[in-house]
């Protein structure tokens, strides 16, 4: 599925050109180095003068320490909506720090508390001190010899952080005023994919309640037989960067039959039981068909769904254009939907819990 410029709405275009030199295609050295980046430029700072942000680290099984941002509006609430929020990149790339105007918007429409995981990637590296920022005009390289990549962590790492950050806000109901019959979750991209999988999760382990979730442009066939997966050219995520990342997040399991529903949810046959759903997504990018056929199967299991699909739309249009007219018109139907599930979708959680 070539993409030629006509294919591009035109108010995107000139971003989607600018976005196609500029990073035509990831690579794994290219996760890495974005990943430092991230690291030392955003993780831990609060870039909104409109919400709250509280870190919070919780005890993986392993004794290890799991961060999550906890996101709060500046006005307290006697009770809201919490909502589990995963950030996109691949699942190798990426931070909850991203994603703070869609949880400044999520906070804006509805009262919620927005709880956002650190998840481990597929692809990690130790970030730089500030001391250690490379200087591209020394010529010199020793901090490539001092600070080598470290492992990333492919599935089942990224699932198993956010359903424990899942248990964490039930469990943390009380201390944020959360509602425990409101508890959703979404993501965008990777994040969409790995929402889609938690709610999976949670339904066949039936330790907690989802009662809303939203996926957004989900990443979630790592077979990539769909045709707007195939030779797909469009700008911001391509065949070769998915084919690249499905390979680093299942590793050993990548080209079996044996990939597990909770890995690529598209593998899903019974998505009965599963709660509301909303998503949308961009007609040109690799993730249309395995969407659409996502939100086809929801339906035939009875799940209820609200769907759009944005003609001539690159992947993350919302995120890279947000003033454009198809930009708003997306941003404005997902808190259509938030704001409606808000008010109408309850789910008790389980009383043998």
């Amino acid at each position: 599925m070539k993409i030629t410029p006509e294919m591009i709405r035109p108010e995107l275009r000139l971003m989607g050109g600018v976005i196609r030199k500029v990073m035509p295609v990831f690579d794994e050295k290219g996760l890495r180095s974005a990943n430092r980046m991230h690291r030392l430029f955003s993780e831990g700072r609060s870039f909104s003068l409109k919400v709250n942000c509280e870190q919070v680290w919780i005890d993986r099984p392993d004794g290890s320490k799991l961060r999550v941002c906890v996101y709060t509006g500046r006005k307290t609430t006697s009770s809201c909506v919490g909502l589990l929020w995963m950030h996109g990149g691949g699942y190798g790339l990426g931070l909850p720090e991203q994603d703070i105007r869609f949880v400044e918007n999520f906070i804006a429409a509805a009262d919620c508390v927005v709880v956002a995981p650190d998840y481990r990637k597929s692809v990690s590296v130790r970030p730089f001190s500030r001391s250690e920022i490379p200087d591209p005009l020394s010529g010199k390289d020793e901090h490539r010899e001092r600070k080598r990549p470290t492992s990333g962590a492919p599935y089942p790492a990224a699932l198993e952080d956010c359903y424990q950050a899942l248990l964490w806000m039930r469990d943390s109901c009380d201390r944020y005023n959360i509602r425990s019959n409101q508890l959703f979750v979404g993501g965008d991209s990777a994040g969409g994919g790995l929402a889609a999988a938690v709610s999976l999760y949670a339904r066949d382990r039936g330790e907690v309640s989802i009662a809303f979730q939203m996926p957004l442009y989900p990443m979630i066939d790592d077979r990539m037989i769909t045709e707007s997966s195939q030779d797909n050219d469009a700008p911001v995520w391509n065949s070769k960067s998915n084919l690249l990342s499905w390979k680093l997040y299942l590793g050993e399991l990548y080209g079996s039959d044996s990939v597990p529903i909770y890995a690529a949810p598209a593998r899903a046959e019974d998505l009965s039981d599963l709660p509301p759903t909303l998503t949308f997504v961009g007609g040109i990018e690799p993730f249309r068909d395995e969407t659409i056929e996502f939100v086809r199967k929801l339906r035939a299991s009875g799940v209820r769904v609200a769907f759009r699909l944005y003609k001539g739309c690159y992947h993350a249009f919302d995120i890279m254009c947000p003033n454009s007219k198809v930009g708003k018109a997306a941003t404005g139907f997902l808190l259509k939907g938030f704001r409606y599930a808000v008010k109408n979708f309850t789910r008790e959680q389980p009383k043998d819990r």
